[in-house]
């Protein structure tokens, strides 16, 4: 009785058939490969605890997935969802609205969704204040807590963003994802130089293999998801370069790895390295104006610059653009100066 008055508790997470040419490897590194924002401890837990079932049946933290197997991973139940998200009176930069969808623009700093740790402060608590006493659909296979959202960018990321208001919105909205037609460009600063100054940089996006809680970008396939983003060097600065970027596919921390994995990490990306000088010398003044310019742009240095899309409801082509944050700005300016003076000293 006591573990089936458990199971009303949960919910189910993800429901996965595995492919059946997949090689045998353990549940947790299969999994953790599958579930994003899980942590391998949290999927070793939910073994233990017989949340996490192969075909209908627990089994034991060893056991290695096979072929064909059905996987069914559960989570307890939220108590957030599409109708009980806090609504928290947050400003919001909000570039368009109508009946049907919402365009805003996210600050550095701010959550998208409710989860673990951020239950409030989020940008959906914010939209669920703003849209009070409206029933905002929850899209097919999100968890409660994403109430509008078709997308999302990264809590230190900048820029644009789409929510549906109607249940027509989006699953219009949704099936552009899905078929990788909207259309959005970012701008990244990143260090050095990315030879050469237009390319695109494709792989397959998984967890680190040892840093499991950072994505890593793998020539081959494996359990890794097909990733593609196309860039062009806007300035190059010796030191650092703006980049713009367009996405065709949106995997997580698909633009940051992509740069990491060609020796270009996005300026002060904590995460994938470019917290430190990577191009230039370690002399302390050198040193002391890097760190300078961490302060001012004390994150990644990423924006989601525009945002391209048919109007699920209209059929309207529409297309928004955002300008450059005034942190990226600043530090953009800063380093222009510097290898200005830096050539004027050079041609004295």
């Amino acid at each position: 009785m006591e573990k089936e008055s458990k199971k009303l508790d949960m919910e189910e997470l993800a429901n996965i058939q595995v492919d059946r040419n997949q090689s045998p490897i353990r549940l947790d590194l299969f999994l953790m490969n599958k579930l994003e924002r899980v942590t391998r401890s949290r999927i070793q837990k939910a073994i233990k605890d017989e949340s996490i079932l192969i075909n209908d049946k627990a089994v034991k933290s060893n056991y290695k997935v096979r072929p064909n197997d059905q996987i069914q991973v559960f989570i307890p139940k939220s108590p957030y969802n599409s109708d009980s998200v806090a609504p928290e009176d947050i400003p919001l930069d909000i570039r368009y609205e109508d009946d049907y969808l919402l365009v805003v623009h996210k600050p550095a700093g701010m959550v998208v969704h409710p989860g673990l740790g951020n239950w409030t402060g989020t940008l959906v608590n914010a939209v669920s204040h703003h849209l009070l006493g409206q029933d905002i659909p929850v899209m097919a296979g999100n968890q409660g807590d994403r109430p509008g959202l078709v997308h999302r960018i990264d809590k230190n990321t900048t820029g644009l963003l789409v929510l549906a208001k109607t249940p027509e919105a989006i699953e219009g909205l949704g099936k552009q994802f899905i078929a990788h037609t909207i259309e959005r460009k970012y701008y990244a600063l990143v260090w050095g130089e990315p030879d050469p100054y237009e390319g695109t940089i494709t792989g397959y996006i998984a967890r680190h293999e040892k840093h499991r809680k950072n994505m890593h970008l793998y020539s081959e396939e494996g359990e890794g998801k097909y990733s593609v983003t196309h860039y062009k060097v806007i300035e190059p600065l010796y030191y650092v370069s703006l980049v713009e970027c367009w996405l065709e596919t949106g995997r997580t921390h698909q633009i940051r790895v992509s740069f990491q994995s060609v020796g270009n990490p996005l300026f002060n990306d904590d995460k994938y390295g470019g917290d430190r000088i990577m191009k230039g010398t370690v002399f302390s003044k050198y040193k002391q104006f890097v760190e300078n310019c961490f302060k001012i742009l004390p994150r990644q240095g990423l924006h989601a610059s525009s945002l391209g899309f048919i109007h699920p409801i209209t059929g309207e082509k529409m297309l928004f653009e955002s300008e450059l944050p005034s942190d990226m700005t600043e530090a953009l300016e800063k380093w222009r100066k510097y290898v200005h003076t830096k050539k004027e000293k050079i041609n004295a």
